[in-house]
């Protein structure tokens, strides 16, 4: 398979998390939501990878508590992330959540001692002005909006853990930090209930009646098994930055192209402008940031 193929893939993916979230609405309660996607992903994980490597899934003996670590990073970030997207448009999470790198910046200046660059002071400028005309704090979608910026902080410390140990998610680990996170989730079936599991819901867009079950694999399967997945696969033939360049702009623009088009979701003027520049300064961030490291981890997709 080509790699524009798969960053194709990837993209499109990953570009599906709010569009599954949504459809579901209020049938099944988020937390559960997530647990059954976490369930759906490692599933859909330990079939595709031992079929792509061509070996069994190896249990990480000598790994358990970074793969432990890695895995409720992974839930908390999922989470956090696919409840913002039930109280804001797609394109304000996914904006608001591409303040990532700069958290990324910060976590691994401090805890990696990583040296900052002179550009950084323009590029953060540049991302400031961006969250100002942006203005994550006026009209009702305040709350999801700090909600999607608190999780860009939260994907930023599985990032930066993720390259003090550096790993990458290509191996066989990231299958048990899914199945670990999906046990981490595993009470909301119990604290809030399985949701309408087998119940119908008819779309009067699409004029059909649909499981909601549907959408909850949908979520776990091509949200965020396939991404992971295609994620692998690239990994071996790109460079992992090229990967994070990519992904840092085009994933949100696709998210927020398929809100408009499925659910007639318009941002406003301002998130259009002030998003724009939120997520430039992310892309040039991310590039000087990758300069001269040719061989690090890349860092994993905002996958439900």
């Amino acid at each position: 398979m080509s790699v524009v193929v798969l960053l194709v893939l990837i993209t499109v993916s990953e570009a599906t998390i709010g569009v599954f979230v949504k459809l579901t609405g209020d049938a099944i309660p988020i937390q559960t939501l997530n647990f059954y996607a976490l369930t759906c992903a490692a599933i859909f994980l330990a079939v595709s990878i031992p079929c792509a490597t061509g070996r069994p899934l190896r249990f990480p003996r000598g790994n358990l508590k970074d793969t432990a670590i890695v895995g409720a990073l992974i839930a908390a970030q999922i989470s956090i992330f696919n409840y913002a997207m039930t109280l804001v448009p797609i394109a304000n999470a996914v904006v608001f959540w591409s303040v990532a790198p700069f958290f990324v910046f910060m976590f691994s200046a401090y805890f990696l001692g990583e040296p900052a660059k002179k550009s950084y002071a323009l590029i953060f400028g540049l991302a400031l002005v961006g969250i100002v005309l942006a203005k994550p704090l006026e009209g009702g979608n305040w709350l999801g909006n700090l909600v999607a910026l608190g999780d860009g902080a939260i994907y930023a410390a599985m990032v930066t853990y993720m390259r003090y140990e550096g790993r990458s998610e290509t191996g066989n680990d990231i299958f048990w930090s899914m199945a670990f996170a999906a046990v981490l989730l595993s009470p909301s079936l119990v604290l809030v209930g399985p949701g309408e599991i087998n119940g119908l819901v008819y779309y009067p867009t699409m004029g059909l009646f649909l499981p909601v079950m549907l959408w909850a694999v949908s979520l776990g399967v091509i949200s965020t098994g396939i991404a992971y997945f295609g994620i692998s696969l690239v990994l071996k033939q790109i460079n992992a930055n090229v990967y994070a360049l990519v992904d840092i702009i085009v994933s949100p623009v696709v998210a927020a192209s398929l809100g408009f088009l499925i659910f007639g979701e318009i941002p406003a003027r301002a998130m259009i402008f002030g998003g724009g520049l939120l997520l430039l300064s992310g892309f040039w961030l991310t590039r000087e940031m990758s300069r001269g490291k040719e061989n690090a981890a890349v860092h994993p997709c905002q996958c439900a």
